[in-house]
């Protein structure tokens, strides 16, 4: 087979599935991209988009919070405690999440509401 066998995972569900020519994702040492016959790796994904490059075609992005991306032959995983496919992401209520956290006090917890609520806008953006 000549694809990438492609899993999105969140922690309640399969979000998409399915053979792609190419995968872009963020990992905490940079953007990395998998075509087929990548070496095999494990890294960890931070607050950001995931492209997803089908076969046919069409490019589905994702937002997705820290996780991990393995690839081991073919086959890539994306594990996420929360990822969502950017048509299904409410940019009005992203941007609401943006403003909110701004007005937090510094902390971790305010960068990473942050990193995700901007992750989630620019997902959106990218389909619209």
């Amino acid at each position: 087979m000549s694809d990438l066998q492609v899993e999105l995972v969140a922690a309640d569900r399969t979000v998409w599935s399915g053979s792609a020519t190419m995968v872009i994702a963020r990992t905490v040492e940079g953007d990395v991209g998998v075509l087929r016959g990548h070496a095999p790796m494990l890294s960890l994904l931070t607050e950001a988009t995931v492209e997803i490059t089908e076969v046919d075609g069409p490019v589905v992005v994702a937002a997705v919070d820290a996780g991990f991306l393995s690839v081991a032959g073919d086959r890539v995983s994306i594990l996420s405690e929360y990822a969502v496919l950017a048509q299904d992401i409410e940019i009005d209520e992203a941007r609401a999440e943006l403003d909110a956290a701004h007005g937090l006090p510094t902390s971790d917890e305010r960068e990473l509401r942050i990193r995700r609520a901007e992750a989630r806008i620019r997902a959106a953006e990218k389909v619209s």
